[in-house]
């Protein structure tokens, strides 16, 4: 058995164990139907592709807690280039202002991360307050509706291939297989565990610290650009305030997933997985009646039992 497969037989476990929990728990055997779990996986995929940049920022050291506000920008943002009150730009150009927006938010991270000495963490809570006071700017911090005719937009979040299976899941799929060949199979791959496992070591190796950095978050604001796109199609409409909390459960999907918050540890599969585990706890809490409160409070001890075992793995 190899050592990947060795620690993620925990997760996979996990998994099954709350798939039969709920599976009796949930009044008229509603969790294991089929609509519900399709619903599932598309409200799993919007946190999965948001924890997949999150663990390339905590691989190397750093953290990103602006990408709840930076999602709500993105949906803003091209949505408001694409109406005739707004902007008024053809669709690929309004995607193209989104991407952009969360582009340059990514660029300035990884910058401001690798060339001062101030903290990430303070970086990315002050470009949070940006990115969400410029996501209320845009149509006086109303909710805007996507045309109808969007067709395409509207079916990133809510298409379907063959009936069955939902655009967002593939396009977390794809998201995933993308970050876990460029993490396992690549060179630059190798030099975010070493520069997260020892920085000073990796920069006495000759490997290009600042560049990796702003290429991790910038990679990171990439994929936070495409799950707001997913978001806001999903809601029909860009909300302003959407987003909340969404670096939580991100950082919590990456955590759950095996990724150490002091860097150099972490995979791709172990994120998918850690963010399977936190949508089936909301959705299973949520449809078994247990009220909002103690779903924080369950959710806040499943990531704390995640970081205990994270320390007692390293000693």
């Amino acid at each position: 058995m190899s050592p990947l497969l060795r620690r993620l037989l925990p997760l996979i476990a996990a998994v099954m164990a709350l798939v039969v929990f709920f599976g009796l728990c949930v009044p008229d055997g509603r969790f294991l139907t089929t609509g519900n779990l399709i619903d599932l996986a598309q409200q799993i995929s919007v946190n999965a592709i948001l924890a997949f940049g999150m663990t390339l920022v905590i691989l190397v050291g750093g953290i990103d807690l602006s990408v709840g506000a930076l999602l709500a920008l993105v949906g803003t943002a091209t949505t408001y280039a694409l109406l005739p009150q707004g902007w008024d730009l053809p669709a690929p150009l309004a995607f193209l202002t989104g991407i952009g927006v969360a582009l340059a938010f990514g660029l300035f991270h990884g910058v401001a991360a690798s060339r001062t000495p101030m903290p990430p963490f303070i970086i990315t809570l002050g470009t949070m307050l940006v990115a969400r006071g410029l996501a209320l700017r845009f149509n006086q911090g109303k909710p805007m509706g996507i045309p109808d005719d969007e067709t395409f937009f509207l079916g990133i979040g809510n298409g379907r291939i063959g009936d069955s299976l939902p655009v967002p899941v593939l396009i977390m799929l794809a998201a995933w297989a993308l970050t876990a060949a460029l993490l396992h199979y690549t060179v630059f791959g190798r030099h975010l565990y070493a520069i997260g496992d020892n920085r000073l070591a990796a920069i006495y190796s000759g490997i290009r610290v600042r560049r990796c950095e702003i290429v991790v978050y910038a990679g990171a604001s990439l994929l936070t650009a495409v799950a707001g796109l997913i978001h806001t199609s999903q809601l029909y409409s860009a909300e302003p305030a959407s987003g909340e909390g969404f670096e939580l459960n991100a950082i919590a999907a990456a955590v759950v997933g095996g990724a150490s918050l002091k860097g150099g540890r972490g995979t791709m599969t172990g994120t998918l997985i850690g963010a399977i585990i936190i949508g089936i706890l909301d959705k299973g809490l949520n449809q078994a009646g247990v009220h909002f409160s103690y779903q924080r409070m369950i959710k806040g001890a499943v990531i704390l039992g995640a970081v205990w075992l994270d320390v007692r793995r390293r000693r």
